[in-house]
């Protein structure tokens, strides 16, 4: 992976305080932190600590979609209430993250290895697009539809997305749209095609359970 595990705790630590004071949009709890019941209060060592990412240290990259690694409060629940997340990605040579939008935080990206093109879409349908790298750091607005290539068809790139919410969420357009449910037909007539298109389109998007 290399540089990349020698980036992370310096980023996390950047960047995560950015987020914090930036956009810190959950409702405030009146404790310290959350603990589920399950926990007992005398049992929490481990409960602080996220290991992970440590998947993500040389992974096999395989593919053309960036692998996303999440540390929400899913993954950390210590996170509940605590107004922030982190997600890790992996783009392959040529990788994307396709449109999508995150409904309840803006994003603040840090590239931490590779060249990365990135862009939004703002609510008057204006693009805002930027080359970055290591170690530039990209704001997506709350709510917006955004995306990230990676430029380099011969390296992977690597980045943190850090949010001010601790269940940001993740909305995939392609996936939203075409693997919905909305009739063939509907979608046709929407973006002006045929239904067969749409069909491609649909089994292409259909996350499979």
């Amino acid at each position: 992976m290399g540089n990349f595990s020698s980036f992370v705790a310096i980023a996390v630590a950047m960047a995560l305080s950015s987020a914090i004071v930036a956009n810190a949009g959950d409702p405030d709890i009146l404790k310290d932190f959350i603990t589920p019941i399950t926990i007992p209060g005398t049992n929490l060592t481990n409960f602080f600590t996220f290991t992970g990412f440590r998947q993500l240290v040389n992974l096999n990259i395989t593919g053309t979609t960036a692998i996303a690694s999440k540390a929400s409060m899913k993954e950390f629940p210590v996170l509940e209430g605590q107004s922030v997340s982190v997600a890790a990605l992996i783009y392959p040579p040529s990788g994307i993250n396709p449109p999508h939008v995150h409904p309840r935080s803006a994003e603040l990206l840090i590239v931490l290895q590779g060249i990365l093109e990135v862009g939004f879409v703002d609510t008057t349908n204006k693009l805002f697009t930027q080359t970055l790298q290591a170690p530039d750091m990209f704001i997506f607005p709350k709510g917006l539809v955004h995306f990230q290539v990676n430029t380099r068809s011969d390296s992977p790139a690597y980045d943190l997305g850090m949010f001010g919410s601790a269940n940001a969420g993740t909305s995939s357009l392609p996936v939203s749209v075409f693997g919905s449910g909305i009739a063939p037909a509907v979608l046709a007539e929407a973006f002006k095609t045929d239904v067969q298109t749409i069909s491609k389109l649909i089994a292409a998007n259909t996350i499979k359970t």
